[in-house]
């Protein structure tokens, strides 16, 4: 039996087949009443909450475990897009401000 440990969350107990891990996860969105969702996605979540976060793209890079920068890079340039229009935004309001 898997045991959570609520101090640092680490998991603990047999190896979980991947299988198990997307039936169980498809059972836990049911029961809370959520949308289907892959358990995969989560890691897409993950990174793109990470970018808003303002985290380095390569700090990502690393945790996805990806080889090279350019594929992180091209996975997430919608979420880079927005942050950089939100980042023009900022500009221009520093700059309309009188105050430093």
């Amino acid at each position: 039996m898997h045991k959570i440990h609520p101090d640092t969350l680490a998991v603990t107990g047999p190896a979980y087949n991947p299988a198990n891990v997307n039936r169980d996860f498809k059972a836990l969105l049911e029961r809370a009443g959520l949308r289907k969702l892959r358990f995969h996605d989560l890691r897409h979540s993950c990174a793109s909450l990470l970018l808003d976060q303002g985290v380095d793209l390569v700090v990502i890079k690393e945790l996805l475990g990806h080889a090279h920068i350019s594929i992180t890079a091209d996975t997430y340039a919608h979420v880079r897009l927005r942050l950089q229009r939100d980042a023009i935004e900022r500009m221009g309001d520093a700059l309309d401000d009188p105050e430093p």
